[in-house]
C-alpha cells in the first residue's frame, strides 16, 4: 500500500472541476468538520475521490452492519445553481499524526484540487479558547494581504497575535501548500471551548463563508444541532450552580 492513495469515482474529472474548494476536517471542537460535512449533505453533494493513507492512524471505522473499513477522506462535488456557484468539499476521518505525515497529505491534496481546477482554497476549524463562547469570534488568516479588506467585509477577524502559536495542521498547511502553487487560501477559525463539538461555533463560521463565497444553503438541521448545544450547556450550568449553592449550606 502506497503511503497515500487517491480513488477517483468519477470519469470524467473535468466535468467535476471548481475554481473554489472548502476543507473541514476533524480538529478543535469539530467546528470545521460540522460546517463541509452539512454542505455534504445539504448541497446534495457527489463523491468525487477518495484518499486512504497509512498516514492516518490505525483506527479502523465500523459500518452499520459492523464490516471495519479504513479510515478515509473524501472529496465531493456541489454543483452550481441560481443561487449557489459550485465547489468542492474535502470532508473526512481523520488528519495525520505526524509533522511527515502532514506534509505528505497536505501535498497530495493539493496535487488533486490543481486537477480539478481549484484557484482559492478555504479551510475551516475551531480556535479553542478554554472556555464557553457563546458568540464566537471568526478569526482569519490569508495566504497574501490583498485578500484583507474581503474578509473584514465578510465578518471575521484579523490578528497577528491569535490563535497563539499559529495553526497546527490541514487548516494553516493547506492556505500556505497551496499559495506555493498560485492558489489564494483563507483559514477560517471559530472560537471554541475546545472541550465539546461545538455547533454554535460551526454556524458562525459558516455565515463568513457564506459572506466570502455566495453559498446559500439550508442551515435548519445545524442550527437545530446549535440549539440542543446550548441547552445542554444551560442545563450542566444550572446544576453545577444548583451544586454549589448545596455546598455553600454547609457553611454557617
Amino acid at each position: 500500500m502506497e503511503q497515500v492513495n487517491v480513488r477517483w469515482y468519477v470519469e470524467d474529472v473535468s466535468s467535476h472541476s471548481s475554481p473554489v474548494v472548502i476543507v473541514g476536517l476533524p480538529g478543535v471542537g469539530h467546528v470545521g468538520k460540522l460546517v463541509v460535512d452539512h454542505l455534504v449533505h445539504v448541497l446534495s453533494a457527489v463523491k468525487v475521490a477518495e484518499i486512504t493513507s497509512t498516514l492516518f492512524p490505525p483506527q479502523m471505522y465500523l459500518s452499520d452492519d459492523a464490516v471495519l473499513r479504513m479510515p478515509r477522506n473524501e472529496l465531493f462535488f456541489a454543483p452550481g445553481s441560481e443561487t449557489t456557484p459550485s465547489v468542492l468539499l474535502l470532508a473526512g476521518d481523520c488528519q495525520s499524526t505526524t509533522p511527515e505525515g502532514h506534509y505528505k497529505l497536505g501535498d497530495a491534496y493539493i496535487r488533486v484540487f490543481e486537477l480539478l481546477g481549484v484557484k482559492r482554497i478555504y479551510t475551516l476549524g475551531g480556535y479553542g479558547v478554554g472556555r464557553l463562547v457563546e458568540q464566537p469570534r471568526i478569526l482569519a488568516a490569508l495566504s497574501s494581504s490583498s485578500l484583507k479588506e474581503e474578509v473584514l467585509s465578510a465578518g471575521a477577524v484579523l490578528n497577528k497575535d491569535e490563535p497563539v502559536g499559529g495553526i497546527i495542521g490541514a487548516a494553516g498547511l493547506l492556505i500556505t501548500l497551496g499559495r506555493l502553487v498560485g492558489m489564494e487560501g483563507i483559514a477560517l477559525l471559530g472560537e471554541t471551548s475546545g472541550y465539546l463539538v461545538d455547533p454554535v461555533s460551526s454556524t458562525a463560521v459558516l455565515d463568513v463563508l457564506e459572506n466570502l463565497t455566495g453559498i446559500k444553503a439550508d442551515r435548519t438541521d445545524l442550527t437545530e444541532l446549535a440549539g440542543q448545544m446550548m441547552t445542554e450547556v444551560s442545563a450542566i450550568a444550572s446544576t453545577i450552580q444548583r451544586n454549589n449553592a448545596d455546598d455553600l449550606s454547609y457553611i454557617g
